[in-house]
């Protein structure tokens, strides 16, 4: 019994160390940039640099199937499974649409240029230039689902139009966290506004 207890005691500390080691990991990994324009008690407005990124157009709407499939694609992508073989550094948030069928996309690291870019050996890896965009943005913890995503995109709306902000229909879902990531976890619901 009191075996159990120390090798218990010992893989929960190896678990804490290892959710430590990644939750400062995480600090070393680039993120879109964006300013904060105003807070509100649930969200907030933030004006988005332009960026460049890696998308993949998926023909589903579900949360965790579209994510593990586009995951799969552009991590191929990004892991070396382009034409040099190349490995390119992964940022954050991943970035999926909430329509019928879902893009999803990782930002390329602003050091490279798209005339630089490796080509993709999968052919439905296409590279997107975005705009500077301006976005409202609420905010959730744990694990994403199709009903907290859609929750928050609905709680989103109302709080937007008790504001008087206009808004377009391009919604996304931003993932902040690897799915090994199992404490601190971000996510956001965010809304192209209109000008």
């Amino acid at each position: 019994m009191k075996m159990l207890k120390i090798v218990l005691g010992v893989l929960l500390l190896l678990f804490v160390v290892f959710q430590i080691f990644v939750f400062y990991s995480r600090k070393n990994i680039e993120n879109y940039s964006y300013k904060v324009i105003k807070e509100y008690d649930s969200f907030e407005i933030r004006q988005y640099d332009a960026a460049l990124f890696t998308s993949v157009k998926l023909p589903m709407k579900d949360y965790k199937k579209s994510s593990s499939r586009g995951f799969s694609i552009l991590a191929g992508y990004i892991f070396g499974g382009n034409e040099k073989e190349e490995k390119i550094a992964m940022t954050s948030p991943v970035s999926m649409s909430i329509e019928d069928s879902t893009t999803m996309m990782f930002m390329v690291p602003r050091s490279m240029k798209k005339e630089n870019l490796p080509q993709p050996k999968n052919k439905e890896i296409e590279f997107r230039e975005v705009p500077k965009l301006k976005l409202a943005a609420i905010r959730f913890g744990g694990w994403a689902t199709n009903d907290k995503i859609e929750q928050n995109k609905q709680k989103l709306i109302k709080l937007l139009e008790k504001e008087g902000i206009e808004f377009t229909d391009r919604f996304s879902f931003f993932g902040y966290n690897p799915p090994f990531d199992l404490f601190f976890r971000r996510n956001e619901v965010v809304v192209e506004l209109k000008d």
